[in-house]
């Protein structure tokens, strides 16, 4: 059966593929896309979950580097302890942001806290990469914390929105930003309409719970919109529904992505692998395992 045309609004649609990282996670993995390499600054984006672990299960991601992105874990369930190479130790809970840029180097590790592991936790969240500037791609990094209740919220009917990162709807996020985007979450009740942020080239709408209606067509879970250049589409909620709106301006050029690294430069990349191949890398306090290299990519 053939599929159903596009609407007029929406330049592409995207199914998530799946990925297992053992002990019964899997992540959605839309971007990067073979079709769809980023939307704005997005070069990266993983819907994992949601999960609920068995007792004396758990994340485990041991620490592993990044260079030349920011990086953010976002959750609608669970927690998550993050510990990374400028010795912070912190966890993120429903709401919250842990802001880190990796800039020249960072390395890091998320793990589900001993006391959580120890009955069972559920976990389910959005983690996203953003590319830097090239100006700023070997930036010193950074790591910030922004709980829920510092993050501005807005109110449309029926929908609730938290600004995650950037400016949109006449506020702005503390998060520190390189370029103009925007980061969105959006819960909308039946019925409800949802606004889209003006000002910003490309953009796209994650479906990560619930469904809605997009000029007409119907659109699931797990199901990301990436609209045309202006598109201004009528969105509605078929029943309560849970959204990520995300976009911002072109990137300065294309990026290479390869691992954990995001550079506009290989040669960049190539010395990234050498220097954690060798060891050559900054430690996270507290951790003695590290993911390797993956050999043969």
């Amino acid at each position: 059966m053939p599929e159903a045309p596009l609407p007029d609004s929406v330049d592409m649609l995207i199914t998530p593929r799946t990925r297992d990282l053992g002990e019964g996670f899997t992540v959605r993995r839309v971007l990067p896309y073979a079709k769809r390499r980023h939307v704005g600054p997005f070069v990266f984006f993983d819907h994992m979950g949601p999960v609920q672990f068995e007792p004396g299960q758990g994340l485990d991601v041991r620490p592993h580097p990044h260079i030349g992105l920011a990086t953010v874990t976002y959750l609608f369930d669970g927690e998550i302890m993050h510990r990374d190479s400028l010795g912070v130790v912190q966890p993120i809970r429903p709401g919250d942001v842990n802001w880190m840029v990796a800039g020249s180097g960072i390395a890091h590790s998320e793990r589900t806290r001993p006391e959580l592991r120890q009955s069972g936790a559920p976990l389910h969240g959005i983690q996203s990469w953003f590319a830097l500037p090239r100006a700023h791609e070997e930036t010193e990094p950074t790591f910030h914390h922004h709980p829920a209740s510092s993050l501005p919220e807005i109110e449309k009917p029926g929908v609730h929105l938290r600004l995650i990162a950037g400016k949109a709807f006449g506020v702005e996020s503390p998060a520190q930003t390189f370029a103009p985007m925007f980061y969105l979450d959006a819960q909308m009740s039946s019925g409800a309409t949802l606004p889209l942020p003006e000002g910003y080239e490309e953009q796209a709408v994650y479906v990560a719970i619930g469904e809605v209606e997009l000029d007409g067509n119907v659109y699931g879970e797990g199901t990301m919109l990436v609209l045309k250049p202006g598109a201004r589409p009528k969105i509605v909620a078929r029943g309560a529904a849970r959204l990520m709106l995300l976009g911002g301006a072109p990137l300065d050029g294309e990026r290479n992505l390869w691992w954990n690294f995001v550079s506009s430069s290989k040669d960049r990349i190539e010395q990234a692998k050498a220097d954690w191949r060798a060891g050559n890398w900054p430690k996270v306090p507290g951790e003695t395992e590290f993911i390797p290299l993956p050999e043969g990519m």
